[in-house]
């Protein structure tokens, strides 16, 4: 799917419709130290094999993809819904 690189949304902060920038939202960095992935290297350290069961139903071909919209006048960045899409491209207006 094609995007504008500037849409008209509304700003929360604002409080009224402005020219937003639209970028791709790119997931974070992950934590090494967090809770789950620390219990994630217990479980799966050692011989054996993977220690959750493999998903034998379908599985999803894409990703959601988040839109960040950034408005031109207060800077202020709000993440749009997501919705499923095989590929997204920002385009230059």
């Amino acid at each position: 799917m094609k995007m504008k690189s500037e849409l008209n949304k509304y700003c929360p902060r604002c409080k009224k419709y402005t020219v937003h920038g639209v970028s791709i939202g790119k997931p974070g960095k992950r934590r090494r130290i967090a809770e789950g992935e620390r219990r994630m290297a217990r479980k799966t350290r050692g011989y054996g094999s993977f220690p959750k069961p493999i998903q034998k139903r379908f599985a999803k071909t894409t990703k959601k993809t988040v839109l960040r919209l950034k408005c031109k006048d207060c800077d202020h960045i709000i993440q749009s819904k997501s919705m499923r899409l095989k590929k997204v491209e920002v385009q230059k207006v």
